[in-house]
């Protein structure tokens, strides 16, 4: 055993092995890159050399497939993923070949199929990357019919190419099953660093640019939340697949770290604004900003040492900045009376948790998140309704394939698949998504045109397209989850590669290319601009009345953490997630609106501050959440303002948002007065301060009616 361990490590201490570990293992883009390039490189270069390009092109494209078909599964879950995906693939495939001649059954097919995928594909995030990989499948066939002699031959090929890299990639994971669970629980940690880092920013804060900072916390607030939610899907997948449940502890303790962490960063304990002004607290904001940036620091060396398996690195910097805070107390005798005291608080258990995690992780009691059986016929069945926006969706793009293969059979389109292949890619769910994946499909495919053609001038041997061919797919790859413009840049330059293997014919086709290119495109922005449009404008006051009601749930989930009665820490943490993605999905509006074509600037206006206010009032909620499991007994005066404020916004939550009849505006000002009044008459300390964000999370909701009301009459 000792010979094998020293083996091991000096295995490690090899200079190749550590350049590959500190170029790709430590970041996941690249690993994902250079693993699919070198399983394309395996399989592809054999037939390439021994002039078989239109084989080895197919198998290379069967790869890329299977490889944005990839699911985020543990090793059992993976390989049956992969037996789902490959019989898609093949099905697919072999219905365009078999269909190819009869143009009437074969738009009949592909009209049905879209359809049935895209609704498949809304079971889960699993189905959702395998049926779009069903559907890129079927448009390679398409594209390769014409130089293939036998119906099976590309079937074949592209589910060889498939299979291929999904061993590959499985065996690397069976040598290191935990990877996914590092990379995602990595990713999650990053985003939050990046959130503390822009909100260090508000301390000390320029009141001008403070209203700019928090939308710009609630977009990286949609990252964070996202990656807080793929991390749990992904530990659900594994808890619910190893027997050992030990071996997942100490990655779901990461995880339960990082929702803490998050709900410390995203918690507001006072009106910031407020302070500013006063000369003695800017050493104290000056404190709490360091520390916010110390702590980014802190989630970045955890990102580390996830990826490289090092031991974490605790910011010594970060005791220097609780020292100088703790002078500061010592100047205010009163300093537990101070607005900032309960933030600063806060900050320092979020370096406690951090500091101390390999003690902490055996005193942690953890939630259980065993996944519950979905019952997938139920989610088709609702998602078989017009409303749906899936349906929509899937409609819409059906109807671009429809219209491209019209146009590709009527005026004989040369290599017109490209046009329903750019409608994939280019047409989503929304008309802000898309018109944004338009010009980057546009101009990555013209900048990919460029720089292709001038890289075939200058490298125009076999080993050099070769080369041209692999290094494209490597970038395409690198930039596909950061940039997807450039992304288009390097796949477009990888088809130019391709087409001059098979044919040498990769700058002729370019010109096919960027006129279908622009077909595609403008087939994709028209469908979604006039088949049954979700302007997000009309779905605001929704989105608002789903988020007042689940900020509800989550104060309910609060109250009963603070009484000891709620002891689950998964439902609250539910709770939590499910008010933070309402959030996310005003952002998300706010930001979708900017594009629209009728979307006013008054009502952009009214969404902007609809989005400030409500993340104001999440963050409010987590500075009420964040202090729940210190010892509490509450005053007379909270105990009537916590149990007012869940009255009001049970009712509240109950409201339809886009009716301003119904909206209790006048009531709920009263309201408001009365626990000004009980503010004003409260002794300073700890109690006042919870009274503080109790009067903060009214004052909030307040001025979310007022504006609501406000927005619905300018309707």
């Amino acid at each position: 055993m000792t010979k094998t361990k020293s083996y091991n490590k000096n295995i490690k201490q090899l200079p190749l092995i550590k350049w590959m570990k500190e170029t790709f293992w430590h970041y996941p883009d690249r690993l994902l890159a250079i693993k699919v390039t070198f399983a394309m490189m395996m399989i592809v270069i054999p037939f390439l050399i021994t002039r078989n390009p239109f084989i080895g092109v197919t198998l290379s494209l069967g790869t890329i497939a299977a490889a944005l078909s990839e699911t985020d599964d543990h090793p059992k879950g993976r390989i049956i993923s992969l037996g789902i995906t490959l019989l898609c693939f093949f099905i697919a495939s072999v219905s365009v070949e078999l269909l190819r001649p009869y143009p009437v059954f074969f738009a009949l097919g592909m009209v049905t199929s879209t359809i049935l995928f895209i609704i498949i594909g809304g079971i889960d995030e699993r189905f959702k990357g395998i049926t779009f990989g069903a559907i890129l499948i079927g448009i390679y066939t398409m594209l390769g019919s014409s130089l293939s002699t036998y119906w099976y031959e590309q079937p074949l090929f592209l589910c060889m190419g498939a299979l291929a890299y999904g061993i590959f990639s499985w065996i690397l994971l069976l040598i290191h099953p935990y990877r996914l669970l590092e990379e995602q629980l990595a990713r999650g940690y990053r985003a939050l660093a990046k959130y503390m880092e822009m909100k260090s920013a508000l301390f000390p804060g320029d009141n001008e640019n403070i209203e700019k900072i928090v939308n710009e916390l609630a977009q990286q607030n949609i990252l964070v939340v996202i990656a807080l939610e793929r991390c749990k899907n992904v530990l659900q997948s594994y808890t619910n697949s190893v027997k050992d449940q030990q071996t997942i502890k100490p990655y779901l303790y990461r995880f339960v770290l990082l929702q803490s962490l998050h709900e410390r960063a995203a918690a507001s304990h006072e009106q910031y604004t407020l302070l500013i002004g006063d000369i003695n607290n800017g050493p104290m904001l000056q404190g709490i900003g360091q520390m916010l940036h110390q702590l980014s620091r802190a989630c970045k060396n955890m990102s580390n040492s996830l990826l490289s398996g090092n031991p974490y690195q605790h910011p010594s910097s970060l005791d220097w900045i609780i020292g100088v805070l703790k002078d500061q107390r010592r100047k205010h005798p009163q300093f537990h009376d101070h607005p900032l005291s309960l933030l600063i608080h806060s900050l320092i258990q979020s370096h406690f948790s951090l500091q101390n995690i390999e003690y902490n992780k055996d005193i942690v009691v953890l939630p259980n998140l065993y996944k519950k059986k979905v019952n997938a016929w139920e989610k088709i069945k609702k998602q078989l309704s017009f409303r749906h926006p899936r349906l929509r969706y899937a409609i819409r793009l059906s109807t671009c394939f429809l219209i491209g293969y019209i146009l590709i059979q009527t005026f004989t389109i040369p290599k017109g698949e490209w046009i329903i292949l750019t409608s994939l890619f280019v047409c989503q769910p929304s008309y802000s998504e898309t018109r944004q994946r338009l010009f980057q499909r546009i101009f990555g495919t013209l900048l990919g045109v460029i720089i292709g053609v001038t890289i075939s001038q200058l490298m125009p041997t076999l080993q050099g397209q070769i080369l041209t061919l692999l290094a494209a797919n490597y970038a395409f790859f690198l930039w596909l989850k950061r940039r997807y413009s450039r992304s288009v840049i390097f796949i477009t330059i990888f088809v130019i590669s391709a087409f001059n293997l098979i044919s040498g014919m990769g700058e002729e086709v370019m010109g096919a290319r960027i006129l279908d290119t622009l077909i595609g495109a403008t087939l994709a922005i028209l469908s979604v601009r006039f088949l049954w449009p979700d302007w997000q404008k009309d779905r605001l006051p929704i989105l608002l009345s789903t988020a007042m009601r689940r900020n509800n749930l989550y104060y309910k989930a609060i109250v009963k953490a603070y009484h000891m009665c709620e002891l689950n820490e998964t439902s609250y943490a539910k709770a939590r997630q499910r008010a933070h993605m309402a959030d996310n999905a005003l952002t998300q509006a706010w930001q979708g609106m900017k594009l629209e074509p009728n979307s006013s600037k008054e009502k952009q206006k009214y969404a902007f501050r609809l989005t400030y206010l409500n993340h104001a009032l999440v963050s409010y909620l987590s500075a009420f959440g964040s202090h729940r499991h210190t010892p509490t007994h509450f005053s007379e005066q909270e105990s009537w303002a916590y149990l007012k404020i869940g009255e009001e916004l049970d009712k509240i939550s109950k409201l339809d948002m886009a009716n301003a009849s119904d909206l209790p505006v006048i009531k709920f000002k009263q309201f408001l007065d009365e626990l000004t009044t009980e503010l004003e008459v409260c002794e300073k300390g700890s109690k006042r301060q919870k009274l503080v964000i109790l009067y903060n999370i009214a004052q909030v909701i307040y001025q979310i009616l007022v504006t609501t009301k406000r927005l619905v009459k300018e309707d």
